[in-house]
């Protein structure tokens, strides 16, 4: 054990309690945060998310699913996502989707989810919040929002930045712009770095080799994907595995 994984186990011991960060989001009115359980279940939530739903106290909100406490498609849109990364164990990174607004009203977040495991590594629910984006709800930005789904979704096929463009409504200048003022990256780099936290997810599962992990993430060759997953981590991707090990994980 390195000292910095002995510093934390330390901590981690001596807490009275799971730190969860409940309180901590209870002061933050712009962001929603949450965690489930393997059913999709909310176990734990903020006070902006009860306050969102209309309820009078966390107790009211708490062993509903998304589904249950959203009205209509959106509250089946979020039961799914949630399936899904319990399902897959594959996290959600700074998606631009539709949220519920105080009044009943939708604005855009950005929401990312990320699985929660028990001792043995098996998924047993999803923590994840949502920040708000202070613009109105239109057209040009859901159809920013389709394409970056779609590039999240496709991530093992070819991904032209013409395409995207086309499929968000907007020309290349306006759809460059879009993703720079949301990220802070070009649309190029936001594919790249999608890939590679994909990479960076499958690698922390095992169970693949790596030049499958490669073929998964959109990467034509298994050099081509050690070099930009060297670029961006800092680690080739077999010493990347190395660093999370894992009884019963496969050779890579």
């Amino acid at each position: 054990m390195s000292a910095a994984d002995d510093i934390r186990a330390r901590f981690l011991r001596a807490l009275s309690r799971p730190l969860l960060g409940e309180e901590l989001f209870d002061a933050v009115p712009d962001i929603v945060f949450f965690v489930k359980d393997d059913a999709g279940r909310y176990v734990v939530v903020n006070r902006t998310l009860v306050e969102r739903l209309g309820l009078k106290s966390k107790a009211d909100l708490i062993g509903r699913t998304a589904a249950e406490a959203f009205p209509g498609p959106l509250g089946e849109r979020i039961a799914r996502q949630d399936q899904a990364v319990l399902a897959e164990g594959k996290p959600v990174h700074a998606a631009l989707e539709l949220h519920l607004y105080p009044g009943g009203a939708e604005g855009w977040c950005l929401t990312w989810k990320e699985p929660v495991h028990d001792a043995a590594g098996r998924v047993i629910g999803v923590t994840g919040l949502s920040r708000d984006l202070h613009f109105a709800a239109g057209a040009e930005t859901a159809g920013l929002s389709r394409a970056l789904d779609h590039v999240r979704s496709s991530l093992d096929q070819p991904l032209r930045l013409p395409e995207l463009a086309a499929m968000a409504g907007l020309s290349l200048f306006q759809f460059d712009a879009r993703v720079r003022a949301l990220y802070g990256i070009s649309p190029g780099q936001y594919v790249t770095r999608a890939r590679i936290e994909l990479a960076c997810t499958l690698l922390r599962q095992g169970g693949r080799s790596i030049g499958a992990i490669a073929q998964e993430c959109g990467y034509a060759d298994q050099a081509a994907f050690t070099r930009q997953f060297r670029k961006l981590v800092g680690l080739t991707p077999m010493a990347y595995r190395a660093s999370f090990p894992s009884p019963g994980r496969s050779k890579p």
